[in-house]
């Protein structure tokens, strides 16, 4: 996505008096043309800016490295083991809804599922979208080996 775009330099507006009739217009379109094109990859980069989610999260990191200098490290190596679990109860609670079948529309067994299951799944699934991006903009591992 960062790839380096394709800019052309501004031609110089010396125009050849020699030049046939209608040269200098095109010319003109044509400068006016790369004006255009130079703007709008402004803007695209700006807009690309603004929605990268990612350098926010490095930006927030940033601010509170001094204070918490390992705790986009963490992040990395809890993310797992809570997606590990978060998937363990997503199959307990796909197999007992198979096994329920048409039971869930009991009452007392819709609120037993939703005691055991329904407050685990939202609680796990929005740890993880709060530590995921946490732990994608962490800084990579300091190297031991001093290079």
């Amino acid at each position: 996505m960062n790839a380096p775009l394709f800019v052309v330099p501004h031609a110089p507006s010396v125009i050849d008096p020699a030049a046939p009739p209608g040269v200098a217009e095109t010319n003109d379109l044509l400068r006016q043309l790369l004006d255009a094109q130079r703007e709008t990859v402004a803007l695209l980069r700006a807009q690309q800016a603004a929605q990268d989610q990612s350098a926010r999260w490095r930006a927030f990191l940033a601010r509170w490295a001094e204070e918490f200098p390992e705790i986009g490290g963490a992040c990395k190596q809890t993310l797992p083991a809570l997606e590990r679990t978060f998937l363990t109860v997503v199959r307990d609670l796909t197999t007992r809804l198979k096994e329920a079948g048409d039971d869930l529309d009991d009452e007392f067994v819709l609120g037993e599922f939703l005691d055991r299951f329904g407050i685990r799944v939202g609680q796990l699934g929005t740890i993880i979208n709060q530590l995921g991006p946490l732990a994608e903009a962490a800084p990579p591992p300091a190297s031991s080996d001093g290079s």
